[in-house]
């Protein structure tokens, strides 16, 4: 009789909505707590997400927490804002600027020295952004006054500045730093490619940040028939 009774009474109180069926109260349940597979598309799951809290994304919809939900999901896909930070733009790091003091051993060539850094090591230093002609393995013309005028303008001894070019690599394939030469104030590259010398030299097709400048000066040497422009 009793549970006749309680029989009874369960089926009123389902009736009138007060106690849940047990397959309704588990689909409310599994609707609880949601994942990326439950969306056919990242754009379903996109609009979910930002109708339940997005800040707090209580479904861990959003995992890197970039305010889109489900990114491995199927298109269609939106973007539209979340409550998570905004993507950060992308920016490759700028290459660091390298200078040194250093003093003069010794010009091998127009275009290379041998210094000695103030923190101790010697090495060899290939003049970014020129190229003068060979005075090794078969003298090219104008190679030796090449060679003469950047002796005179750097006779061992003389301290300089060298600098690196972020757009340009540390060192080339034979191990010389690429550099900047600066004597005082003069740019002991542009001042080579004004007076004749040597040729603006771009490598590998990437400009340096001063090529414009070193045109000009070629332009001028050129015009006038300074050194190889004239002799070559």
């Amino acid at each position: 009789m009793a549970r006749r009774v309680v029989a009874m009474l369960t089926a009123v109180l389902l009736g009138f909505g007060v106690l849940a069926a047990p397959e309704a109260a588990m689909g409310r349940a599994g609707s609880a707590d949601k994942d990326c597979a439950d969306f056919p598309t990242q754009a379903a799951a996109q609009t979910f997400f930002l109708d339940n809290n997005p800040s707090a994304d209580p479904h861990r919809l959003d995992a890197d927490g970039d305010g889109i939900a489900c990114e491995s999901n199927p298109c269609p896909c939106s973007s539209s804002g979340g409550g998570g930070p905004a993507p950060v733009p992308f920016s490759p790091p700028i290459p660091e600027v390298k200078r040194e003091r250093a003093k003069v051993i010794r010009v091998v060539d127009g275009d290379t020295l041998k210094v000695r850094l103030r923190s101790g090591p010697r090495v060899y230093v290939r003049l970014l952004g020129i190229d003068t002609p060979e005075v090794y393995g078969g003298t090219q013309c104008h190679g030796p006054e090449a060679s003469y005028a950047a002796e005179r303008m750097l006779p061992s001894g003389t301290k300089v500045r060298l600098r690196s070019d972020p757009s340009q690599d540390l060192k080339d394939r034979y191990g010389r730093l690429l550099r900047y030469v600066a004597k005082g104030r003069l740019d002991v590259n542009r001042k080579l490619v004004v007076r004749g010398h040597a040729k603006v030299y771009v490598y590998d097709h990437t400009p340096f940040q001063r090529t414009a400048s070193y045109r000009r000066a070629q332009k001028v040497a050129k015009k006038l028939d300074r050194g190889l422009w004239g002799e070559c």
